[in-house]
């Protein structure tokens, strides 16, 4: 049984960093890419990691897989924040829908 669901958060956790790095490619700005990321970094591997503690079993190993499963979610949030906190402290504006419209006026 513990297999099964080791393996069930495995593949959710594989899925998980998928579907976010797609979304890491295809978002428009710094922004909605940055929070694409977290959601990488915090959720997917947070899963991946949990996953791996409960296919190893009771261990010693475990002990560290779910101290090492906490430090990224505690760790990743808070530093993507001072990221984007900085950026938009530089002067990096977020993209908005209108952005689009405004910028194929100005091709054609």
């Amino acid at each position: 049984m513990l297999e099964i669901i080791g393996a069930t958060l495995l593949v959710a956790g594989a899925l998980f960093m998928l579907v976010g790095s797609i979304g890491i490619l295809r978002l428009p700005d710094f922004y909605s890419r940055t929070h694409a990321a977290t959601n990488v970094d915090t959720l997917g591997i947070f899963l991946f990691v949990i996953g791996l503690a409960v296919k190893e079993g009771a261990q010693l190993t475990t002990l560290k897989l779910v101290l090492v499963a906490l430090f990224i979610l505690l760790v990743n949030p808070v530093g993507t924040h001072a990221l984007a906190s900085s950026a938009l402290s530089y002067g990096l504006k977020p993209w908005f829908r209108g952005d689009a419209q405004e910028e194929e006026g100005e091709e054609g």
